[in-house]
């Protein structure tokens, strides 16, 4: 189970970019959770799965006696739903979801890149938590971060979107 969880269903073992294909499947998994569980629910949710994944990280650094193993993309899950859960952090059924005219799928790919370019790059504080926090809170904490960032990002590129389209009409 340990390995099934910290590699988010064996998507971390995926050969090339393990990272991306990690979001990929958070982001997947994400949308229908979001407008299942609403915002509120799944930011909990995120910091419960963050917390456990923490515990699940410092186990297997112990027993591998390495740090930030590439296959290790549970964090990625963390990031991405805490972009979702703050960006289109709205309540929708699941018939609105693919509806163009709410914006729902636009700000949940905002995210997506916001959250990639953050976890890649790293600016700031997030790549001070990477370089400097040791264990499954170190694993966890730069993409926690990354999520916050890139739910911000996400949600202020929208409202300038909204604002220019109200704009020019």
């Amino acid at each position: 189970m340990n390995w099934f969880f910290i590699t988010l269903g064996y998507s971390g073992l995926f050969p090339k970019a393990p990272g991306t294909m990690g979001s990929l499947v958070a982001l997947i998994i994400g949308i229908p959770a979001l407008a299942y569980l609403g915002s509120q629910l799944m930011f909990t949710l995120t910091l419960l799965i963050s917390a456990i994944a923490v515990k699940e990280i410092n186990k297997y650094e112990l027993r591998t006696n390495s740090h930030d193993d590439k296959r290790i993309v549970i964090d990625e899950l963390a990031g991405m739903w805490l972009a979702l859960s703050i960006a289109p952090g709205v309540m929708l059924g699941y018939d609105e979801i693919f509806s163009y005219d709410n914006g729902f799928l636009a700000q949940a790919v905002l995210a997506f890149v916001f959250f990639r370019f953050f976890d890649i790059k790293k600016p700031s504080i997030i790549g001070k938590i990477d370089r400097k926090m040791s264990g499954g809170l170190g694993v966890m904490g730069d993409d926690i971060v990354a999520g916050f960032a890139a739910g911000i990002s996400s949600a202020l590129v929208w409202q300038l979107i909204l604002k220019l389209q109200q704009y020019l009409s």
